[in-house]
C-alpha cells in the first residue's frame, strides 16, 4: 500500500472509531480494530493529538462547500430559495454518525474544532443570510449598520434546529422525522417569513432609541 493510501486507510477507521468511542478511546484498541502494530500507527502519526488532527480535517474540516456563500449571495433567486438550498446541502453533509458525534466530542473535550467550523458557518453563511435580507428588507447593510446579537440569535436558532434534528438521532438515540427535506423546508420557510420583521422592528427600537437619546 502507497504511504498516502495507509494514512488515509488509517484516518478513515480512526474517524469510525473515534465517533464510536470518544476522544478518549485508546490507538491501541484501533490499531486491534484494524488488524495492524500500534506502531504503524505512529509511523504515520507521530502523537494521537496528530492522528485526531488528521480525523477532524478529513471528516469536518474537508466537508465544507465553498459554494454556500455563493448560494446565499445569488440574488437570481428568492432569498427563501437560496436559504433552502444551503440547508438541504448543509443536512447531506452533516447529518450523519461520523460528523455529529465529532463535533460534539470536540466541544465535551474542550478543544476548538467544532468552533473552527461553527466560525466559517457564521462568517461565511449566516452572516450573508443576514445581510441579504436587510438588502431584501431595505434596512441599513452590515457595513452602515453592524449585526446585532439579536440578529445572529435569530439567524442561530434556525441553524440550531437543524443541528437539533441530527443530535437527536445520534446523540441522544431519539426518533427523528422521516422526510428531513419537508422538515427543512417547513422551518425555512418560517425563518424567511418571520426573521426580516422582527429584525426591521429590532433595527427601528435601535435607531428610535438613539433618536431619544440624542
Amino acid at each position: 500500500m502507497a504511504p498516502q493510501d495507509g494514512e488515509r486507510s488509517i484516518i478513515e477507521d480512526a474517524t469510525q472509531f473515534f465517533a464510536e468511542q470518544g476522544l478518549d478511546g485508546h490507538t491501541r484498541d484501533l490499531a486491534k480494530r484494524l488488524g495492524v502494530t500500534q506502531s504503524l500507527i505512529y509511523r504515520y502519526f507521530p502523537t494521537k493529538d496528530a492522528l485526531i488532527e488528521a480525523v477532524y480535517r478529513v471528516g469536518m474540516e474537508e466537508t465544507w462547500n465553498p459554494a454556500w456563500e455563493a448560494w446565499i449571495a445569488d440574488r437570481s433567486q428568492p432569498l427563501e430559495a437560496r436559504i433552502l438550498r444551503f440547508y438541504r446541502d448543509y443536512a447531506r453533509v452533516i447529518m450523519n454518525f461520523r460528523w455529529v458525534r465529532l463535533f460534539a466530542f470536540s466541544g465535551l473535550k474542550g478543544l476548538d474544532y467544532h468552533l473552527r467550523f461553527m466560525r466559517k458557518i457564521r462568517a461565511g453563511v449566516l452572516d450573508a443570510i443576514l445581510a441579504e435580507m436587510r438588502f431584501d428588507y431595505g434596512l441599513p447593510s452590515l457595513e452602515e449598520l453592524p449585526a446585532t446579537e439579536f440578529e445572529h440569535e435569530t439567524v442561530m436558532a434556525l441553524q440550531a434546529s437543524v443541528f437539533y434534528i441530527c443530535a437527536r438521532r445520534w446523540l441522544y438515540n431519539l426518533p427523528v422525522p422521516k422526510d428531513i427535506d419537508a422538515v427543512l423546508t417547513a422551518r425555512v420557510v418560517g425563518f424567511a417569513d418571520t426573521a426580516p420583521p422582527k429584525i426591521a422592528a429590532h433595527l427601528a427600537s435601535l435607531q428610535s432609541v438613539t433618536m431619544a437619546g440624542d
